[in-house]
C-alpha cells in the first residue's frame, strides 16, 4: 500500500503583507527574511513582523521559515544565534541556514540546509541529516534523475527544490564575482547583480565573439514537471522571489496551487501539507507578470537557450508582430487584447526598446510618441499588462478552512464540538438549564453556527437536535468561544 506523502508549496515573502498574500493564494509554507543575516539584505523583517505572519499562518496549518542563510563573521555568531532563538520563541517553524558554525550552535532548533550549502549528492544530503537538518534545499542544477537517486539513497530526508523564479549563473548561488569586483558579497545578502550586466566577449586578438547580457539567465519554470518531481521524491516545491512584489507572489503562488491540486485529485497518495480552500477573483498566468523568458534549467539535462542575451529585464510574452505603421499608430497582427497603458517592447537591433500604449483601439495602438527603429514584421512583447495589474489589485483570494459543528445535550447543559477538515476537534461544554422548544430549532441553530464571518473558517455542516430552545445570543457566544480555541 502506498503511504501518503504531504507536499509543500513554499512561497516567498518580502514582508508581512506579501506573506499574507502568499497564504491567501494557496501557499503551504512561506519563507521570509529576518532583520539581518538573510541572503536578500533588502528583504529584512522585525521579530514583530514575523510573529504577525506566524499568527496569520496558523489557522491554515501554514508553516513559516526564516532565512538566516548568509555566511557570518565571528563577531556576528552570537547575535545570529540570539535572533534565531527569539524567533523560535515567536513560533517560527524552521530556519534556512548556510553557515555551518551557526547551524552547530542552534542544532537544537529546527533547521533546513540552504541550497547555498551546495547540496548536490547523496553524501551531501546524508551529511546534512547527520548534522540535524530536517529538510534539504537541493542545488538548482540537478537533473531529475540525480534528484531521484538522492531520494532513493537518503529517503528519510525531505527534499526541497526550486520550481520557479530567478536563476543565478553561479553554481548553487555561491558567487564571488560581486565581492571581488564591487566589495558586495552575494553570500552576505548584497549581490550587485553582476550577471545581469552587459558584456563583450573577445578572443586573444581583440575580435568580438559575442556581445550582450552574456551571463543573464532566463527564469526557471517547472510547472509542467511537478508530477515528475513528486514521483522523484521531492516534497517541497519552492518559488524564488523574496524581492518580488505582491502581485507577482499572488499570481505565481496561485498558478502552482492550481496545478498541484489537479495532481492531488488524480493521485491520492499525494496531499497538500496545509488546510483550506482558495477562491480566486482572477485567472493565474505566469506569462503575465515579471519574467525574463523561461527555462526548465538543468532538470532534463544541459540545454541551449537558458540565457536571455538581449536583456535582464522582464520582456513578457510575445503578443504579436507589427503589421503596419500609419497615422501615428501601430497596427498589430495579433489575437491578444490590448489595454490603455500597456507596455510593449521589442528587439531594436540587439538592444531592448519599448513604448507605452497611450490608447488601444482593438489591434491598432496609439503610442504617446512613435518608437524609433520599429519596422513591419517586428515581434512585440508585453512587459506591462494593465489588465492583469488591475485584476491583481486589492483582495484577489479568499481562503477558508472547512469546519463541521456538532451540538449535543450532555449532563447539565450542552457540548459544542467544532471539527476542522484535518480532523482536529475543539469541544466546549456549556452548563445551561434545558428549555424544550415549541418547534424544531435545527434550522435556526445551523444558521447561527454557520455565521463564521471574517474568521478563517467556513461551515461544512451542522449536526444537532432541535428539541431545545437556545437563544440566538447564547448560541452566538458559544460559537465565538469555541472558534477562539483554534
Amino acid at each position: 500500500m502506498t503511504s501518503t506523502r504531504y507536499i509543500e508549496l513554499l512561497a516567498p515573502a518580502r514582508n508581512a503583507q506579501t506573506a499574507r498574500a502568499a497564504i491567501d493564494h494557496g501557499a503551504d509554507a512561506v519563507y521570509i527574511g529576518a532583520a539581518r543575516y538573510g541572503a536578500r539584505a533588502a528583504a529584512g523583517n522585525t521579530a514583530d513582523d514575523i510573529a504577525e505572519v506566524v499568527g496569520y499562518a496558523r489557522p491554515f496549518g501554514v508553516k513559516v521559515y526564516v532565512t538566516l542563510n548568509t555566511l557570518l563573521t565571528d563577531a556576528e555568531l552570537d547575535e545570529a544565534e540570539a535572533l534565531a532563538r527569539e524567533l523560535h520563541g515567536r513560533g517560527v517553524d524552521a530556519f534556512i541556514v548556510q553557515d555551518e558554525r551557526l547551524a552547530e550552535r542552534i542544532k537544537d532548533l529546527p533547521l533546513h540546509s540552504s541550497t547555498q550549502m551546495d547540496n548536490r549528492t547523496a553524501d551531501d544530503v546524508r551529511r546534512r541529516r547527520e548534522e540535524g537538518c530536517l529538510q534539504t534545499v537541493l542545488a538548482r542544477e540537478l537533473t531529475l534523475e540525480e534528484i531521484r537517486r538522492i531520494h532513493e539513497a537518503v529517503p528519510e530526508m525531505p527534499l526541497e527544490v526550486f520550481v520557479h523564479g530567478a536563476v543565478c549563473v553561479s553554481y548553487s548561488g555561491r558567487c564571488y564575482a560581486s565581492e571581488v569586483c564591487y566589495g558586495r558579497s552575494a553570500n552576505r545578502g548584497e549581490c550587485a547583480q553582476f550577471c545581469r550586466m552587459p558584456y563583450t566577449l573577445e578572443d586573444a586578438d581583440g575580435n568580438t565573439l559575442a556581445a550582450g547580457h552574456l551571463l543573464s539567465m532566463k527564469d526557471m519554470k517547472r510547472s509542467d514537471d511537478l508530477e515528475r518531481l513528486l514521483d522523484a521524491g521531492v516534497t517541497s516545491l519552492k518559488i524564488e522571489g523574496r524581492l518580488k512584489d505582491e502581485a507577482y507572489v499572488k499570481n505565481v503562488t496561485a498558478w502552482y496551487r492550481q496545478r498541484l491540486d489537479a495532481i492531488f485529485r488524480r493521485r491520492s497518495e499525494y496531499r497538500r501539507s496545509s488546510l483550506g480552500r482558495v477562491e480566486l477573483s482572477f485567472t493565474p498566468d505566469v506569462e503575465r507578470t515579471f519574467q525574463r523568458g523561461y527555462t526548465d534549467y538543468f532538470l532534463n539535462g544541459r540545454q541551449k537557450g537558458m540565457a536571455c542575451l538581449l536583456t535582464p529585464k522582464s520582456m513578457g510574452p510575445k503578443v504579436g508582430t507589427v503589421k503596419s505603421l500609419r497615422g501615428g499608430s501601430i497596427v498589430v497582427a495579433s489575437v491578444a487584447s490590448f489595454s490603455n497603458g500597456d507596455g510593449l517592447c521589442y528587439d531594436a537591433g540587439g538592444r531592448l526598446a519599448g513604448f507605452r500604449v497611450n490608447r488601444a483601439d482593438g489591434n491598432r495602438l496609439y503610442p504617446h510618441v512613435m518608437p524609433e527603429g520599429l519596422r513591419e514584421g517586428t515581434a512585440l512583447y508585453r512587459n506591462q499588462d494593465m489588465a492583469m495589474e488591475r485584476a491583481l489589485e486589492g483582495r484577489t483570494a479568499v481562503r477558508k478552512v472547512a469546519l463541521k459543528w456538532t451540538l449535543e445535550e450532555e449532563g447539565d447543559g450542552f457540548t459544542l464540538t467544532a471539527e476542522r477538515e484535518d480532523g482536529r476537534c475543539v469541544r466546549e461544554h456549556f452548563p445551561r438549564e434545558k428549555q424544550p422548544a415549541r418547534s424544531d430549532q435545527s434550522g435556526s441553530i445551523a444558521e447561527i453556527l454557520s455565521r463564521l464571518g471574517d474568521t478563517p473558517y467556513e461551515c461544512a455542516g451542522v449536526r444537532c437536535s432541535g428539541a431545545w430552545f437556545i437563544p440566538k445570543s447564547i448560541l452566538t457566544e458559544w460559537r465565538r468561544r469555541t472558534i477562539e480555541k483554534f
